[in-house]
């Protein structure tokens, strides 16, 4: 299933990632986990977020993507199923 996980981080320990020179490290071994469709950084409610479009083969894989966010970076994360063009267009059609 494609899923948005949104990814806001906590300033002060996102800072100390990115000072400490882990952050593109990190972010790869996220992307390469994730094989992201798209993935766009931003700031949101004053927070430095990611948002990061996947497909999630498994629903177990949660906590293994998850966590190093949480505990490096102090984030806060949601995960979202979303749908494509695609999707929406043969969703539709089932409504007949």
């Amino acid at each position: 299933m494609r899923v948005l996980l949104k990814a806001s981080f906590d300033t002060q320990r996102s800072s100390e990632v990115l000072r400490s020179g882990k952050l593109p490290q990190m972010m790869e071994a996220l992307m390469e986990r994730t094989k992201p469709e798209a993935t766009y950084f931003t700031v949101d409610h004053g927070q430095r977020t990611m948002y990061l479009f996947f497909d999630m083969t498994d629903s177990s894989d949660m906590p293994a993507i998850a966590d190093p966010l949480f505990t490096e970076m102090g984030a806060s994360i949601d995960y979202t199923p979303v749908m494509d063009f695609d999707d929406l267009q043969t969703g539709l059609a089932k409504l007949s």
